[in-house]
């Protein structure tokens, strides 16, 4: 007899280290995407784990979705303390920037659910309707399995997956611009940051551009949104960037999209992303607070 099979407990455990470690990538972009928060997301990994590590998986049809419904609860309760704790933020709240591999682009759909312009929009849905919206719209959960995850009926969770989805409608980005357009405005902001050039850069802002930055209150940043594009140049041209130290921008793909890394003295200083509709910047979301930055050296897989 070999050992394996002397230990059961071995095996089980091998099993289940096996289905969580194969859905794990998935399992982040769930709960980040709850969430807004990479931090919070791996904890909430770490939970799931804890939990998975308990169950008999002989009583475990579909490892897949049984490690979703895990993952769904315990995202919930964090994103109800997150709530919270949000309401004492120093200034405009940013979801943490991932730095994404390219090819999270060519999956269009994951990577608009992942874009910060998204975030921001499904922070205004409700715990519910956000964890609803996520394993409907994102990962194609039938509405029995996201009932049992989010302990509601089917019949309550259709009307929940309604409002999420015509609230978020309304408030996504319309005609979003292709990842050309998007190269296209960041290079503009890459040349007036290096260079302080504005001009390129308010030929691609539109009239309502709205900049958001976020410092946490560690670092110097914006504390309320700046509006329309006068504000937005007027704030570039004074200094939005003016740092001590010599400045490096470098082009990257942030949260599925193109993005800019920036550096003072080599050192990481923050992140720019922008939104684009129809070919013009209609947000820009800079974020400097150093507790969101650690996921900005190496890539973050994502995937549904």
């Amino acid at each position: 007899m070999s050992e394996r099979s002397e230990h059961p407990a071995a095996t089980r455990m091998d099993a289940a280290t096996e289905a969580f470690v194969a859905h794990r990538n998935l399992l982040f972009t769930l709960a980040y995407e709850m969430l807004g928060s990479a931090t919070d997301a791996e904890d909430v990994l770490q939970e799931t784990w804890l939990l998975w590590a308990g169950v008999e998986l002989g009583t475990v049809r579909d490892r897949r979705a049984y490690l979703i419904r895990i993952a769904t609860r315990q995202a919930l309760k964090r994103l109800r303390t997150l709530g919270r704790r949000r309401e004492t933020y120093v200034g405009p709240w940013l979801p943490e920037p991932l730095l994404t591999a390219p090819d999270v682009a060519e999956d269009v759909e994951l990577a608009d659910s992942v874009s910060m312009a998204m975030l921001l929009v499904m922070e205004t849905l409700t715990p519910t309707e956000r964890a609803v919206f996520v394993l409907r719209e994102v990962f194609d959960l039938d509405y029995e399995e996201i009932a049992q995850a989010v302990g509601k009926t089917p019949a309550a969770v259709r009307q929940i997956a309604h409002r999420a989805r015509s609230h978020v409608s309304a408030r996504r980005p319309r005609g979003t611009g292709s990842p050309a357009e998007h190269r296209a405005a960041l290079q503009a902001f890459q040349r007036a940051v290096e260079t302080g050039e504005l001009q390129s850069l308010l030929d691609v802002l539109a009239p309502d551009v709205v900049a958001l930055s976020d410092g946490g209150g560690i670092k110097h940043a914006l504390l309320r949104p700046v509006v329309g594009v006068e504000n937005v140049a007027r704030l570039l041209a004074v200094g939005w960037w003016k740092r001590d130290g010599k400045r490096s921008v470098e082009l990257v793909q942030i949260n599925g999209g193109p993005g800019l890394l920036v550096r003072i003295d080599g050192e990481i200083d923050g992140v720019v992303a922008v939104r684009v509709e129809d070919g013009y910047v209609t947000g820009a979301y800079h974020v400097r607070n150093p507790e969101k930055l650690s996921r900005v050296e190496r890539e973050t897989a994502v995937t549904r």
